[in-house]
């Protein structure tokens, strides 16, 4: 069997059914891989923060400490609907990446927890300078305009009139933005809720977020501490091995790493929409 006898539909119908799908045993390089997001997505996305390797993949460069679960690009209002890994060459030891399901997680929260998340989205408060959001929208419009021309009126124009997203142009053409979100919400295949979310996420080519509940309060420290012990429970390892490739549905499951052990350990990541 061959990566071309998965046609884009199957490959979704694996996604809708677990939450991720692991593809070993294929010829994979970084051009297949490449081709593969391509044709199973509507368009590509990114992380601005991050160096391509081709039109499609970024190599994971997050420094060497454990990586806190979240969702791609979870914290801004430009979700990927799919994340994709491929795994050019796998650590000798540890180093594993890590998924957590949100439906697993959202079931398994106190009635308390669950009521104070279903009560009150989340914000997401955000410092970027120029270059990043510049790079973000290029893509995102799909190289339809040079990316030293866009401006922020072309962010905005992106938004599209969002009601849960508001910025402010700063300093040197930097922004900050507030984004707001439900904790937990419906899925790219489901209505059913999903704990999917990146409040134990990383920040590591960034600014960190400030994260508070919608009107501006802070998250309790008991909630918080709730959120990571039931999370670090439901989350699964993934034991790398050379050639393996995983698609993350983005909207359902959270992904993280543990620390990196090997530091020869290569992998690439592509972000993408379905529709």
């Amino acid at each position: 069997i061959s990566l071309s006898s998965f046609d884009k539909q199957t490959v979704l119908d694996l996604l809708k059914k677990s939450g991720f799908v692991l593809f070993r045993g294929f010829d994979l390089n970084l051009d297949t891989f490449s081709s593969f997001v391509r044709a199973n997505s509507s368009r590509v996305s990114l992380d601005p923060a991050r160096t391509f390797s081709g039109d499609v993949a970024q190599k994971v460069d997050a420094g060497y400490d454990p990586v806190g679960l979240h969702c791609e690009n979870g914290n801004s209002p430009f979700l990927p609907d799919l994340c994709w890994f491929y795994c050019q060459k796998a650590a000798s030891a540890g180093s594993q990446t890590t998924v957590c399901d949100g439906y697993r997680v959202w079931d398994s929260l106190s009635e308390s927890t669950r009521k104070a998340f279903s009560e009150q989205k989340i914000m997401y408060t955000r410092y970027v300078e120029k270059e990043k959001w510049q790079k973000m929208a290029f893509h995102l419009m799909q190289g339809k305009k040079p990316q030293e021309n866009i401006t922020y009126d072309d962010l905005l124009a992106l938004l599209n009139g969002s009601t849960h997203t508001t910025s402010k142009l700063l300093e040197e053409d930097a922004i900050e933005y507030a984004f707001t979100v439900g904790a937990a919400h419906s899925t790219l295949f489901d209505d059913r809720l999903s704990f999917a979310n990146s409040l134990l996420g990383p920040s590591y080519n960034y600014q960190k977020p400030r994260i508070t509940f919608a009107d501006g309060s802070a998250i309790p420290d008991s909630i918080m501490a709730e959120v990571a012990e039931v999370s670090e429970r439901m989350t699964e390892n993934l034991e790398w091995q050379d050639g393996d490739m995983v698609l993350i549905d983005n909207t359902r499951l959270m992904h993280g790493r543990r620390a990196i052990i090997d530091p020869h350990r290569t992998i690439f990541n592509a972000l993408s929409y379905v529709n």
